[in-house]
């Protein structure tokens, strides 16, 4: 393959183009051409166990997964010898047959790799979804009277060991355990998005990563469908990752190849656009093989069109569209710009404080199965941006009531985004602590400096009085169509990069998960639309840029000191 040299290493600036055309949308790798021809050798002879007439791949697979196979199991360095892609992240859409081509390369690995005994792993996120790829690497091994020489097959262990070296293929499902004994030199995750959601998933990668710099060396090829929910976790920062790579902003070594099968977000954001059935292929790379495309089309117009959520949901698996940046028609507008306007220096409060010249505050109070949220608006020095900071609270019956996110509120624990208190006297005393904090630096307007939703905010207007915050700093904020000023221009703040944040995951969560509605003619952001996917981060942030919009000025730190009231 041609090396374009100019490039960042594995860069792929006509991706879109080569989507378009029909190709495979990743940077051109060298390889070492002995070794891919017999990786491609030993794959197309693989059959597949469950179709009529057991296809070869050869005939049942298109050329792009044989470039990702190769890619992964034969990059080599011109110069050094070594293998330049030590990890591999391919995201495609589902029923592409991604686990029975990764089951087939796990067998290819293994048949390749002439170190003795040594670990490989393949990964799923599920019991069910590990057992189907067992039963097609199984499948393939049965089928083939050669094949059954090569390979032992321990069914009860899910396990498939190489005859001649002892290297062992062990099929498994994700927990926090997994990596025992020694680290695999080969690993491949199936279904990566799904481990956003599961607790600690962090450290298991970082786990499995350690293979990649011990001297036997290690990689990972992780392949996965977009997930049915706005991207977070693990799943978030690899796919992060992945895109800067391949927009050459990754640096200039990374070890990861992306291979993304996904359109641009611009099309993403345009629903004509992705509901003309006629530009579905560009990211359908088995369309005519394992997808039948009028069965296709059948199943949008009676399943993926029954309402937007489910068009959403049927739109992010077999189009890969995200969830969570504004697309399907009801995320809130400013969705689609929010990952666009990090500061990485905004590393939290104290770097807010710092550079703002005035701030507002606003609150978003829940009740017993609701987060509780603050957010921090700066107007900073000089240049006038705004610069945001949020922090939420739960009591534990969130964590009993809401069982489908408790892992990903954990999550926001272990960032610190997210406080955990004992009692709802606690979380009313920790946000009024921080409010405290910031009038005492001066940088609050004398009125209209904290603004507050009013529904069940007893115990919090007693924690904010009992700290001298109180009329007419206190400000109730109108909610519903009266947020509009809010909803509508902080969009138009980001798009400018006029609103810049410090990429809290708390925050970048609560985005996506906003559903925005046009009634009469203003739009809202409801907690009912969105249901129990939390929206409370973003409607404290309403608040407080609705303050903000006034323009207000500092009172300064020399009216807190007349006053006598305590400094921090």
């Amino acid at each position: 393959m041609h090396v374009t040299e100019d490039l960042p290493r594995f860069a792929c600036p006509d991706w879109w183009e080569r989507l378009q055309a029909g190709q495979t949308p990743m940077a051109d790798v060298p390889l070492n051409e002995a070794k891919a021809a017999k990786a491609v050798a030993f794959f197309n002879r693989l059959r597949l166990p469950d179709i009529a007439g057991n296809p070869p791949l050869s005939e049942a697979c298109g050329d792009w997964f044989r470039e990702i196979l190769c890619a992964f199991l034969a990059s080599e360095d011109p110069e050094t010898k070594r293998i330049l892609v030590r990890e591999l992240l391919c995201m495609v859409p589902k029923k592409n047959s991604k686990t029975t081509y990764v089951a087939a390369l796990g067998l290819t690995a293994l048949f390749m790799e002439e170190a003795p005994n040594r670990q490989m792993l393949i990964v799923a996120p599920s019991q069910n979804i590990s057992t189907r790829c067992f039963e097609q690497a199984q499948g393939m091994i049965r089928i083939d009277p050669r094949l059954k020489s090569i390979f032992d097959v321990q069914d009860s262990d899910k396990r498939i060991t190489r005859i001649k070296t002892g290297t062992k293929l062990d099929v498994k499902t994700f927990d926090t355990g997994i990596i025992t004994g020694e680290i695999p030199i080969l690993t491949i995750i199936d279904e990566l998005h799904e481990l956003g959601k599961k607790n600690k998933a962090a450290a298991v990668m970082q786990q499995i990563r350690g293979g990649g710099i011990t001297m036997q060396g290690g990689q990972v090829l992780m392949i996965t469908t977009q997930s049915d929910e706005a991207p977070t976790g693990i799943w978030k920062i690899e796919l992060d990752k992945a895109r800067a790579i391949r927009d050459g902003k990754g640096g200039g070594a990374p070890i990861m190849l992306p291979v993304l099968y996904e359109f641009p977000f611009e099309k993403q954001v345009d629903q004509e656009y992705w509901r003309d059935k006629r530009n579905w292929g560009a990211v359908l790379p088995n369309l005519g093989r394992s997808i039948d495309p009028e069965l296709l089309v059948d199943d949008y117009e009676n399943n993926g069109k029954v309402n937007l959520e489910a068009e959403q949901i049927w739109t992010s698996q077999h189009l890969n569209i995200q969830i969570g940046v504004g697309i399907g028609g009801d995320g809130w507008s400013g969705a689609v710009h929010w990952s666009d306007c990090v500061d990485p220096k905004l590393s939290g409060l104290d770097d807010l404080l710092h550079r703002s010249e005035v701030c507002t505050i606003g609150i978003d109070w829940g009740g017993a199965d609701d987060l509780a949220a603050l957010y921090v608006i700066g107007r900073e020095k000089v240049t006038k941006r705004w610069l945001g900071w949020g922090q939420a609270w739960a009591r534990q019956s969130v964590f009993e009531r809401r069982k489908g996110i408790s892992s990903r509120l954990r999550e926001f624990q272990a960032l610190g985004e997210l406080i955990i208190s004992k009692s709802s006297e606690d979380q009313a005393a920790s946000a009024a602590d921080i409010c405290r904090r910031i009038a005492d630096t001066g940088l609050l307007p004398e009125a209209r400096g904290i603004g507050l939703d009013s529904a069940g905010i007893a115990l919090l207007l007693d924690a904010l009085e009992a700290r001298n915050l109180e009329a007419p700093q206190l400000e109730a904020v109108a909610q519903g169509w009266k947020l509009q000023t809010a909803i509508s221009s902080v969009p138009l703040k980001l798009e400018d990069k006029r609103f810049m944040h410090g990429d809290q995951a708390l925050m970048a969560w609560a985005v996506g998960n906003a559903k925005q509605t046009l009634r009469g003619s203003n739009y809202v952001v409801t907690k009912e639309i969105s249901g129990a996917a939390k929206i409370d981060p973003l409607m404290a942030l309403f608040n407080a840029a609705m303050l903000m919009f006034l323009n207000p000025e500092a009172i300064g730190r020399s009216v807190y000191e007349t006053r006598g009231i305590r400094m921090i």
